[in-house]
């Protein structure tokens, strides 16, 4: 069996080609980089270190790398491939759906069999955005006879890869825990389940748990310790009223999936604990401008504090640790992020109701617009 991977960072390799690879795939792994391309051709193995207290390494073979600039290439690998999969973050989608499409384009003209594209990406429907990417370079013929052989099932993935530099560069430190969870109602009836997957009939609960408490919870760590001055999310969890802010954000957006969804209170609450417990792992070390990186893209209304912090207002339930957090963004700094530099630049030019409006998509006639303003004004002048 071969899978083709697009994306061959930390995330690719630590993660998804790693639970692949497990359930007897070859990965052909597709990235841009070159020097990693080749590093991947050459060794067609790497490892895999976890954070714990053994260090265990787990070893990953029978992989290999093409070019993703090179669309014939890629073409080719998706027309030979028994699963094809993404880790290359949401807003990169669009730029690989040609590869994919013109792969579709082979599959259809050779007779291939079925075939599942599964977006690993920290997005609400990352695979039903891909699919629209990708139909967008097809003939309307042409997606008429893709559906009935191709599906794009959604997903929720979760594991923390922090940024590293190891003596190997192929080498990934990743945490023990990981969630992949997969829509088995958009997946071809009668297709193998894959080891490692977590297959579910209805994916939402999943996606906005994850979204709602891991991404959440893990932002507003970033967003807080940036704003104090700590370096690491470790370094952030470690001081009492950041942990203490952190875990009441998620409480927040822990009732919204209780009112939501039915999840048991007490068994949600361990999950938050969970959650925490693994932000504070003290062989990890994770940098919060990695974690706080693209604030546009993470104050943007279905994302993971505008959205739970909507969904709470119409439920009647609070929401003032998700507007904190939200202010806590509109501080981060980050010279070398250029989200983060844009909406610098943009508090400067039409102040921070237009910004909050502009990215949020929340009106000044909200409640939860004014709660915001107040809190970045309060935040901004205890900083001064």
């Amino acid at each position: 069996m071969k899978a083709v991977h697009f994306g061959a960072g930390n995330i690719g390799r630590g993660f998804i080609g790693l639970i692949l690879s497990q359930a007897g795939y070859e990965v052909v792994f597709s990235d841009v980089n070159v020097a990693l391309v080749e590093h991947l051709r050459q060794k067609k193995a790497y490892t895999v270190r976890l954070a714990n207290e053994a260090q265990d390494i787990l070893h990953v073979d029978n992989v290999t790398a093409i070019n993703g600039n090179n669309l014939d290439e890629v073409a080719e690998a998706v027309a030979q491939a028994d699963l094809v999969t993404t880790a290359v973050g949401v807003n990169i989608l669009r730029h690989i759906a040609a590869g994919i499409a013109k792969g579709l384009e082979l599959r259809m003209a050779r007779g291939a069999g079925p075939l599942h594209i599964i977006a690993c990406e920290n997005a609400i429907g990352g695979s039903t955005q891909l699919k629209a990417h990708v139909y967008g370079h097809l003939s309307l013929e042409q997606q008429e006879h893709a559906s009935r052989s191709i599906a794009f099932p959604d997903a929720a993935v979760d594991r923390i890869v922090p940024l590293q530099q190891n003596d190997d560069p192929l080498e990934v430190r990743v945490e023990p825990f990981y969630e992949w969870v997969v829509d088995e109602s958009q997946m071809i009836p009668g297709t193998p389940r894959i080891a490692g997957i977590h297959y579910v009939d209805i994916l939402e609960p999943y996606i906005e748990r994850k979204l709602f408490t891991v991404n959440a919870g893990h932002c507003v760590a970033a967003y807080l310790g940036s704003y104090y001055g700590f370096a690491t999310i470790q370094d952030a969890m470690a001081n009492g009223p950041v942990a203490a802010l952190v875990r009441q954000t998620m409480e927040e957006t822990g009732a919204v999936l209780v009112k939501r969804y039915g999840f048991d209170a007490e068994e949600h609450a361990a999950y938050i604990r969970q959650i925490l417990d693994r932000f504070v792992n003290p062989y990890l070390t994770d940098d919060v401008k990695r974690v706080g990186r693209s604030p546009i893209r993470k104050l943007s209304a279905n994302d993971r504090l505008v959205r739970p912090a909507m969904q709470a207002f119409e439920l009647g339930l609070p929401v003032k640790y998700l507007t904190l957090g939200m202010a806590a963004a509109l501080l981060f700094v980050a010279a070398d992020d250029p989200e983060a530099v844009q909406l610098q630049a943009d508090l400067q030019a039409i102040g921070a109701s237009g910004t909050v409006t502009k990215y949020t998509a929340i009106g000044e006639e909200h409640p939860l617009h004014a709660a915001i303003v107040d809190q970045y004004e309060q935040l901004k002048k205890a900083k001064t």
